[in-house]
């Protein structure tokens, strides 16, 4: 399936399910020479790592990444170079029980539609744990990227925007055997101006692509975004400005992005994740036979998974960013 593979230069597949063996990433595109260790792997890794709060999955991972190929001595080959992340604490007797049963705001139901068979176990190709491999090779385009910095974090849980707040709406929610969504703002700064290829490979299209990718994603804004429809042009537009010889722009409404290309700001974007599907709470549902029927998810699951997806938000920032960082550099030739 094409559906697995992202990017046009710098191009990564992702492999593995849940409950399988591993997951983990083929990256094809990465230029030869580059300095990386496993250790700088790991540490984005360690990130989205389950099991370190109360407020996430109990889930015990320690997501340890192996390089299988493409890096020697600490640099880059030039060849596919690809990670892999063995799973060691999958529990899938909790799956057990709802098996031939569809949960509600999962992809159990249409998975079975389109292939006629599906992995129950966690969600399979379905779960987040799937993003592993997107992080991994985050890392390594972030190294890069050098002066481009990409910062995550989380400005939303349920309805509090105050961080001092977030505990309890996620805790609440938890007790009442539910979940919440949430909000991740992102930030580029010291993007150059020029990244972004018209008409349909524009910098903000591609984004929004690659955020829309992460699991439970709902929505991605872009500067104002939404607000910008109830603005008049004479606000919304950034007026420019030349300053000590460069040319700026006096605000940022459009969040660093004009017309598909990055113009030097700093690009800002927001995404918005749904609360997560598997609850504990009594829901209707049907079965593999079209039989009406009760289901109660068990298992560990994250009550929030805004939470624990900010390094994600922020590897597939990078994914786009060095694609099109490694396309501006062709176009000069």
């Amino acid at each position: 399936m094409a559906g697995n593979i992202f990017g046009q230069l710098f191009k990564i597949t992702t492999f593995g399910e849940s409950h399988g063996v591993g997951v983990g990433v083929v990256i094809d595109g990465c230029p030869a020479g580059l300095e990386v260790t496993r250790e700088e792997i790991q540490v984005e890794l360690d990130k989205r790592r389950p099991g370190q709060s109360d407020l996430t999955t109990p889930r015990q991972e320690k997501d340890q990444v192996e390089i299988l190929s493409g890096i020697f001595e600490n640099k880059t080959l030039g060849t596919p170079i690809a990670l892999l992340v063995r799973n060691e604490d999958a529990d899938s007797k909790s799956y057990d029980g709802i098996k031939t049963k569809f949960r509600p705001g999962h992809a159990d139901y249409v998975y079975e539609e389109k292939y006629g068979v599906r992995d129950y176990r966690g969600g399979g190709r379905a779960s987040a744990r799937e993003t592993i491999g997107r992080v991994a090779a985050g890392a390594i385009a972030k190294k890069i990227l050098k002066n481009i910095i990409v910062e995550a974090r989380l400005v939303q849980v349920g309805k509090a925007t105050q961080e001092k707040d977030f505990s309890k709406e996620i805790e609440d929610a938890k007790k009442d055997g539910d979940s919440v969504g949430g909000v991740i703002e992102v930030i580029a700064k010291n993007v150059p101006v020029g990244l972004g290829e018209p008409v349909f490979h524009k910098l903000s299209a591609d984004l929004a692509h690659a955020l829309m990718t992460i699991p439970a994603t709902k929505g991605v804004e872009i500067g104002d975004g939404f607000e910008s429809a109830a603005k008049l042009g004479s606000d919304n537009n950034d007026e420019m400005e030349t300053v000590n010889g460069e040319v700026k722009a006096k605000t940022n409404h459009a969040g660093g992005i004009v017309g598909g290309i990055s113009n030097g700001e700093t690009i800002i974007l927001r995404v918005a994740f749904k609360p997560t599907s598997s609850i504990a709470k009594k829901q209707n549902t049907v079965d593999k036979d079209g039989n009406e029927v009760e289901i109660s998810v068990q298992g560990r699951h994250d009550p929030c998974v805004a939470l624990r997806a900010v390094p994600i938000v922020e590897a597939m920032t990078n994914l786009v960013l060095v694609d099109h960082y490694l396309l501006s550099k062709i176009s000069k030739l």
